[in-house]
């Protein structure tokens, strides 16, 4: 499809700190607020295109921005074709290196790129990337942190609200017989057609790992992600032969470059890219093309207003990972029904903020 001719005029961005329904606890921390960066690229034809970043420190959001500055000094102008403005900017910070608060900033204009694009086509995103609006599969992210066993059962059944057929519960207590006992308890609350996904945010040594995955076989769990460090790639593709249940992993992924090794090592079962570190949705659409050529099911991470419409275009769509963080800054937030995320059928990305919101929550 021949994209609609905008230029560059404007960055905006407003930092945010929203406090979460569910606390989080994760084997590297409990999250209990989300900081968010908001971001509005306005170009010389009226069109504003939006994204947002989950900044996961605070000081985080005024780091961006300052990229954010040098990259609109490098845009200024220039033809909104986001595939070409990510090969500039990619060559402009070569010798820094395209990770961490640099990624951040350049996903940010590719995503809101992309929805200036998909407003001025008069198209919703998932259909300017080639796709067609459809439910796509969601299961519920919020809470089930690492939390008192008797406790997680209560907290499973309260995330099923909205028809949702699967429910993700952070593993990584101090002791296996500890993990098995939260699995127990959820298990024996939730139906057995209920997908249980578990994740340990890299806790384990790869022979730990190893003995807790052969130890979850029998306990009816749909997916183990990122057992160990995330980049061990070699030490995931072990555990994946040792193990009957499926390995998860790619939130970490930078770029498809990293997609690509993890794949050629046979590390995992599945993939599931996160929006930013994958680069965007410039990224994503590599990301999906490699998952297609390797035919390997491909999940998202976070960004769900975003990563549904662009689960729609994927060949090997699997699930979204849904987390209500951003709806009390949005307008239209993201539509849940018998589990299944509804893509608004209006052009962009979805993202229109809620101007009230904004201003009590700006950081």
């Amino acid at each position: 499809m021949t994209l609609p001719r905008l230029t560059v005029r404007w960055l905006r961005a407003v930092p945010v700190t929203v406090p979460m329904k569910h606390a989080l606890g994760t084997s590297a921390a409990t999250v209990r607020t989300a900081p968010v960066l908001l971001v509005d690229l306005e170009t010389h034809q009226g069109v504003t295109g939006r994204a947002y970043q989950f900044c996961y420190r605070p000081a985080a959001a005024p780091a961006i921005v300052c990229f954010l500055d040098d990259i609109l000094e490098a845009i200024t102008g220039a033809p909104l074709v986001p595939a070409d403005l990510w090969s500039v900017l990619s060559k402009r910070y070569t010798l820094i290196g395209v990770q961490g608060i640099v990624r951040m900033a350049m996903a940010l204009v590719d995503v809101a790129s992309w929805d200036a694009l998909a407003q001025a086509a008069g198209l919703p995103l998932v259909r300017l990337v080639g796709g067609i609006p459809r439910p796509v599969p969601a299961y519920n992210s919020n809470g089930l942190g690492l939390m008192r066993v008797d406790a997680l059962a209560d907290e499973a059944e309260r995330l099923l609200e909205r028809g949702f057929r699967g429910v993700k519960l952070r593993l990584g207590y101090p002791t296996l017989e500890e993990d098995l006992a939260a699995v127990r308890a959820v298990r024996g609350r939730i139906s057995d057609d209920i997908a249980l996904m578990v994740d340990y945010n890299q806790a384990l040594t790869m022979a730990e790992a190893i003995r807790r995955a052969r130890a979850l076989d029998e306990e009816g769990v749909y997916w183990i992600e990122e057992p160990i460090r995330h980049d061990d790639y070699a030490g995931c593709a072990q555990i994946a032969h040792a193990a009957a249940t499926p390995v998860q992993i790619g939130e970490n992924f930078s770029q498809v470059y990293d997609m690509e090794k993890a794949l050629a090592a046979g590390a995992c079962d599945y993939v599931m890219p996160d929006l930013e570190r994958i680069g965007g949705v410039t990224g994503w659409q590599r990301a999906s093309a490699l998952a297609a050529g390797a035919a390997v099911p491909l999940s998202s991470h976070l960004y769900p207003e975003v990563s549904a419409q662009l689960l729609a275009a994927t060949p090997t769509a699997h699930w979204l990972e849904y987390v209500d963080w951003m709806t009390p800054l949005l307008a239209e937030p993201l539509r849940i029904v018998d589990g299944m995320a509804v893509i608004p059928d209006r052009p962009g990305n979805g993202l229109l903020w809620n101007p009230g919101a904004v201003r009590r929550y700006a950081a």
